[in-house]
């Protein structure tokens, strides 16, 4: 009871910093995740901060493969890499389509890297552990990453499963075909889940099937991102935002609504909202 205790009065202290505000789960009586029983998560800046640093290294890794690929230099195969990205979603996308290229030759050689960086995060472990139902990651990289990734936080045995690139038939988020066959193959009603996603346009397809959405901001500018991509979101696809994935899923499980006074904590996180987004 002390944790749940500490997340929801520090929520009341400085919702601000909390990373909570107005368009977020609120503690209440009127929990707009109270239906949920499936609970979607992407990996990569969402599950962990961008300032582990993992993305860069891939990033890397891939304009190398790149370089290895086609004898060019990294100015060049950057360039490569980033049309190929843009035209089919994922350079590997690309990759096969033009070179059948090896799929898990790729991933393997993109993901290894140093997951150093990336620990234990008890605080992510207590929220997760205390959402209700069944909890999935969905991402656009391997499941060996995904693995190592929930591994180092310390959250691997709370997942009923990674679905991963090779899953969706090497076809990425936000691909509708991509969502069907992950909900196909957990028999997940999309009415009844929520996901979680630091890329608004990966949240287009589950707004439409009915899901909750919650953008995933960094609570801190990410440098290898561009600024359209890291503040608040107007979008209609858009139903939550956070800045603190932890202390939102302490709210969207209720667990403030436990203490006496979540209507002042409620009437606070809507006022302040107001007032920080001037």
């Amino acid at each position: 009871m002390a944790y749940e205790e500490n997340e929801a009065r520090a929520a009341l202290a400085d919702p601000a910093a909390a990373g909570v505000a107005g368009g977020d789960a609120l503690p209440g009586h009127n929990n707009v995740f109270a239906h949920v029983e499936t609970w979607i998560f992407d990996l990569d800046n969402t599950l962990y901060s961008h300032e582990a640093g993992l993305w860069p290294q891939v990033d890397t890794q891939i304009t190398l493969y790149m370089c290895e690929l086609f004898g060019l230099d990294a100015m060049s195969a950057r360039a490569l890499q980033k049309y190929y990205y843009h035209r089919y979603g994922t350079t590997l996308r690309g990759l096969m389509a033009e070179h059948a290229v090896d799929p898990q030759a790729f991933l393997d050689f993109a993901h290894d890297i140093d997951y150093s960086a990336v620990v234990r995060d008890e605080r992510l472990r207590r929220a997760v552990a205390n959402l209700p139902g069944r909890r999935f990651v969905f991402t656009n990289g391997s499941r060996a990453h995904a693995g190592a990734v929930v591994g180092r936080l310390g959250i691997a045995d709370l997942f009923e499963d990674l679905f991963d690139i090779v899953d969706a038939a090497f076809v990425p988020k936000p691909e509708a075909v991509t969502y069907a066959r992950f909900i196909e193959r957990h028999g997940i009603d999309p009415t009844r889940a929520a996901m979680f996603e630091d890329l608004s346009a990966n949240l287009a397809v589950p707004h439409g099937l009915g899901m909750q959405t919650v953008l995933v901001l960094p609570a801190t500018p990410d440098p290898h991102r561009e600024a359209h991509e890291q503040g608040r979101s107007a979008e209609a696809h858009i139903g939550h935002q956070t800045t603190d994935l932890a202390a939102f899923l302490h709210c969207a499980a209720g667990g403030a609504s436990q203490l006496s006074d979540t209507r002042p904590i409620y009437d606070v996180l809507q006022r302040t909202d107001g007032v920080r987004q001037r």
